[in-house]
């Protein structure tokens, strides 16, 4: 046992839209990555998904609204909803999900990581 330091983590790598894995509990793991601009519009069929911001401003889109969330501040999308994160500048992300979760859901794409690493 021993801390995690998410800034330290964070600057371990540059590239956007890559998840890297930081820790597991409970057959879900705590994932880190970065990103700038629009991901893809995606659903998970039986995971939800949670999103702390580390760093900078993420725009969660629905298909109805959009939430701002700030950092310090996290969101829970319940599976089944689709949703967009995007960005202005470069956010820094924790997500904590199911292992058993794709990055991109429903959608398959060069975006689509099938192996993440852990750092």
């Amino acid at each position: 046992m021993q801390s995690v330091n998410l800034a330290e983590k964070l600057a371990q790598f540059q590239q956007h839209y890559m998840q890297h894995i930081v820790g597991e509990l409970n057959d879900h793991y705590v994932k880190v990555t970065k990103m700038q601009g629009e991901f893809i519009w995606h659903h998970h069929e039986n995971e939800d998904e949670m999103f702390l911001v580390v760093k900078g401003t993420l725009h969660m889109r629905f298909r109805d609204r959009e939430v701002l969330v700030h950092p310090g501040e996290f969101i829970i999308v319940p599976r089944g909803v689709e949703h967009q994160p995007a960005s202005e500048e470069e956010v820094h992300l924790m997500l904590i999900e199911p292992k058993s979760t794709l990055n991109t859901g429903n959608v398959r794409n060069e975006r689509t990581v099938e192996n993440m690493k852990r750092i």
